[in-house]
């Protein structure tokens, strides 16, 4: 396949090098400084250990990027989504279209398959490509599972089928609700487990955090349309259980940072990566109010990020909760 990959951070840069091992692949970055420093250099700034495969093309004009391309994959964060499909739509409306970002979009709190939708309405076919996937690791060659979501079932099984390769194994399913909600809202739980795990709360309180965050997700998956068992699976369970871990987690880290004191404009200044669950957070939560949805987890992430609470209250607050039947 001839395949276009929008965007030149950590996870678009991952997935061509490693795309690039079976198909013809293009990798545009927005700014053309950041291309010429790419052509040059042959690396990622975000991965400089592993550098790009020969094969793999450099474009600067979007144009000549997805011209003649039999797929194009957006890889920006979700706050850039937008204007690239608006900038691809321009250009080839028609095209088969997959995503690579999570949560909720800032201001309209749209997810990523209705900001598509909203800005690419003729586009052929269109999915979202989303589990547990830390970008050095895929880079690297190292094996990784994720899904291929799409509402056409057919051009999900056949999609995965094409890009699946042994070290980067491609699952479809049509529960494209299922797999953004999931991937959405295990960011904000990644955030309390970072905390838990800055205040020295031990393994237990993880393994706490991560179930009980879980059953958070699927409450608010299966109310917006999701299928249970996608929750249980790798954009489920699988991812929340990577995010919440790993040492490379952006918002673990966040969590990490915000339990050791440090404000929120300077931990995300510093980070130099987008973590999603900060800017998911109000958007879960508000989600789940309206719907009625008790998600104690997320609210409590939200009164740290957002209303200036100690993490270590919050977490108090959290376990004087009435018990209750699980």
């Amino acid at each position: 396949m001839r395949i276009a990959v929008l965007g030149a951070g950590a996870w678009g840069s991952a997935l061509a090098i490693s795309l690039c091992a079976s198909h013809e692949v293009r990798l545009w970055a927005r700014r053309r400084e950041a291309c010429d420093e790419l052509s040059r250099s042959r690396s990622s700034p975000y991965l400089p250990e592993v550098p790009f495969p020969d094969a793999l093309r450099v474009e600067p004009d979007l144009s000549s990027a997805i011209s003649g391309c039999d797929l194009a994959v957006v890889a920006t964060s979700t706050a850039g989504l937008r204007d690239t499909a608006t900038a691809v739509a321009a250009i080839r409306p028609r095209i088969d279209l997959l995503w690579a970002c999570k949560g909720f979009e800032q201001g309209s709190r749209k997810l990523p398959h209705e900001i598509v939708a909203e800005v690419l309405p003729g586009a052929a076919r269109t999915g979202a490509l989303s589990g547990p996937s830390f970008a050095l690791e895929v880079a690297r060659g190292q094996p990784t599972a994720i899904v291929l979501a799409s509402r056409d079932a057919a051009f999900a099984s056949e999609s995965a089928a094409q890009l699946n390769s042994a070290r980067l194994r491609i699952y479809s399913s049509a529960d494209l609700v299922g797999v953004e909600l999931g991937g959405a809202v295990k960011n904000v739980i990644a955030i309390a487990a970072g905390i838990a795990d800055g205040l020295g709360l031990g393994r237990n309180a993880r393994a706490a955090l991560v179930t009980r965050g879980l059953a958070e997700i699927v409450r608010l998956g299966v109310a917006t349309g999701g299928q249970p068992e996608t929750f249980m699976g790798l954009t489920g369970l699988g991812d929340l259980v990577l995010t919440c871990t790993g040492e490379l987690s952006r918002n673990r880290d966040v969590g990490l940072r915000l339990a050791k004191g440090q404000a929120l404009p300077d931990i995300l200044r510093d980070l130099g990566h987008v973590a999603e669950g900060v800017q998911s957070a109000a958007s879960v939560r508000d989600l789940a109010h309206g719907r009625g949805i008790e998600m104690p987890i997320t609210q409590a992430v939200c009164a740290v990020l957002f209303e200036g609470r100690p993490p270590a209250e919050a977490v108090r607050q959290l376990l004087a909760r009435d018990p209750k039947a699980e």
